[in-house]
């Protein structure tokens, strides 16, 4: 008898009908059962309303090759055709595969990462590979994640590869399968694909329990608990839903922090809000009431990484959870840079902060020197707190029902028009936008550089939104001074930075010059001037730079250079 053996990814197997002929891929969990789509089985002749009609599976790198015939589990199988829902089925084979290359199925977030997917095209009985990217959700509705091309012009996605695992290719989840090929979609040169992750997969089918390992999206519910009403009608939660959504969906990022029981299970707009971007949760969310929210109230599938309710839960609980949900050794000591650090970067929501069984420890060992760095790091983090924030935790926006009151000294209020507060939020929120553009250019450039206050914009629309009824005329006038507040500041440290960066603009001018003038009088070959020249430009070079020193650099050698040059000029007169 031949000896058995397979090469890389022995779970990898391929699906074909009763004739032989491959109508796509599956994924080998054990010697017994076979994941893969639903729509690959019918195509083989297959349906749960027929337990005779069976299709073959045949592994795809064993030698020798095995095939066994296989049929859907019961109750193992979702097919919502001409949707981007669904589409799954749990095979059993009738014989165990003589093969022990089984895999696990991981909940990894699917918001960006390089992958790899095994499909079998027409021609191609022996599979090939193709690389794509995770891109999260192409649209509103559905529940299946975007795949994009890596590479042009090399094979990609087509007939043959549903079904077929995504291996994930960098970062933590590195070699794991974290999902399933469902569709392709190619015009011209414009490509496409879509995969199912394994949260939505585990989902639909209860029997995948056993093959499944990782921390869910979201843990903001307990066990049981009703998910909340959408609460879209109150003008209050449904502006703020929208504030946090233009944050979320953009290139924006930074800390948020949520206040006034913005986190309550039951009726909490956030809880509403992040079970949109979850995978399991979309599945319970029709098609149409995705496609008929409100503007700014729906995001993208994936587009939140992990969500967890600290309420009750120590330091160690929730450093687990992360280390689970992002694929990290539970015993990671550098949590915090690996969180920082990941590509793409994070986004997460944490609620209850101050509800946690150690709120100090909480945050000051991980959520204050995560807030400090989200900002420049690329990390979207969202922080709620029944209460206020705590004193000395960064943040750049803050959103509550309980901050409508904001008292700015300017004397007594004037009448302020509706158009007129909101043109001068509007102003406040180009303003700020224009302030994080120079920010991110330059904000970590120098040693002391100033911090941007916290954006305001966003508040003061929620204000805006429920300015109205008697009242309004002086809530107006308030929200009017609070913007031109705000504007102030934000001037004043765009002002500030401003003046560092052209401080420093001003020393790389200084320096060019004496360089220009020490060639022109020495030429580019004095060995002395060049090691003088390099000193005095590398504190320039680090970042964070240090302006004094440079100062102090750049002025050495701006009077090395005269002292050269007047030396030289003394010798050519034969002065002493």
């Amino acid at each position: 008898m031949q000896r058995h053996r397979h090469g890389e990814n022995p779970w990898r197997v391929r699906v074909d009908d009763d004739s032989g002929r491959p109508r796509g891929a599956g994924v080998l969990l054990d010697s017994r059962h076979v994941l893969t789509c639903a729509h690959v089985v019918a195509e083989a002749g297959a349906s749960p309303d027929s337990a005779d009609a069976h299709v073959r599976v045949t592994s795809a790198v064993c030698r020798p090759e095995w095939s066994v015939t296989a049929r859907i589990e019961p109750g193992e199988w979702v097919y919502r055709n001409r949707t981007r829902r669904g589409d799954v089925a749990l095979l059993r084979l009738d014989d165990p595969a003589p093969c022990d290359g089984g895999t696990r199925l991981w909940q990894a977030p699917v918001s960006g990462g390089r992958v790899r997917v095994y499909g079998f095209p027409r021609l191609e009985e022996n599979g090939i590979g193709v690389d794509a990217e995770m891109a999260g959700s192409g649209s509103r509705e559905g529940e299946w994640a975007q795949l994009n091309p890596v590479h042009g012009g090399r094979p990609w996605i087509e007939q043959g590869f549903s079904g077929s695992g995504v291996v994930a290719l960098d970062g933590d989840f590195a070699g794991r399968v974290v999902g399933i090929v469902v569709a392709d979609f190619v015009d011209g040169d414009a490509r496409a694909a879509w995969m199912l992750p394994t949260e939505t997969v585990r989902g639909y089918l209860p029997g995948l329990e056993p093959y499944v390992q990782g921390a869910p999206t979201t843990c903001l519910l307990p066990a049981g608990a009703t998910p909340p009403h959408q609460g879209l009608d109150d003008p209050l939660r449904l502006t703020l839903t929208q504030e946090l959504v233009r944050l979320l969906s953009g290139e924006w990022s930074g800390t948020v922090v949520l206040t006034g029981g913005a986190t309550e299970t039951g009726t909490s707009w956030l809880v509403r809000l992040v079970r949109t971007a979850d995978p399991v949760a979309r599945a319970a969310i029709s098609d149409l009431e995705l496609s008929t929210a409100p503007r700014h109230t729906v995001l993208r599938l994936g587009s939140v990484d992990a969500a967890y309710d600290a309420r009750g839960r120590t330091t160690a609980q929730v450093r687990h959870y992360l280390a689970d949900r992002f694929g990290f050794p539970h015993d990671a000591a550098d949590l915090l840079h690996r969180l920082t650090h990941r590509t793409p970067p994070v986004c997460l929501v944490l609620a209850r902060v101050d509800r946690s069984a150690e709120p100090e420890s909480l945050l000051r060992d991980l959520l204050r020197p995560l807030a400090l760095r989200a900002r420049t790091r690329g990390v979207r983090l969202v922080l709620g707190f029944d209460a206020g924030p705590p004193p000395g935790l960064p943040y750049e926006v803050a959103l509550g029902s309980d901050m409508m009151d904001d008292h700015v000294d300017e004397g007594p209020p004037e009448a302020v028009p509706r158009e007129d507060a909101c043109e001068t939020v509007e102003r406040l929120s180009g303003a700020e936008d224009d302030a994080s553009t120079l920010y991110a250019r330059w904000g970590l450039s120098f040693l002391r550089s100033p911090r941007l206050p916290p954006r305001r914009a966003p508040q003061l629309r929620v204000r805006l939104a429920v300015a109205k009824g008697p009242g309004a005329h002086a809530e107006l006038a308030a929200i009017a001074a609070a913007a031109r507040s705000a504007l102030r500041e934000v001037a004043g440290a765009e002002r500030e930075l401003g003046r560092l960066v052209g401080r420093y603009d001003d020393l790389l001018h200084e320096l060019e010059v004496h360089r220009v003038r020490a060639r022109d009088a020495f030429g580019a070959e004095d060995a002395d001037l060049a090691a003088r020249y390099g000193s005095a430009a590398g504190p320039l070079r680090t970042v964070p730079v240090d302006l004094k020193a440079a100062r102090t650099a750049v002025a050495q050698y701006r009077d090395e250079v005269h002292r050269r040059i007047e030396q030289a000029r003394r010798d050519s007169r034969g002065e002493v």
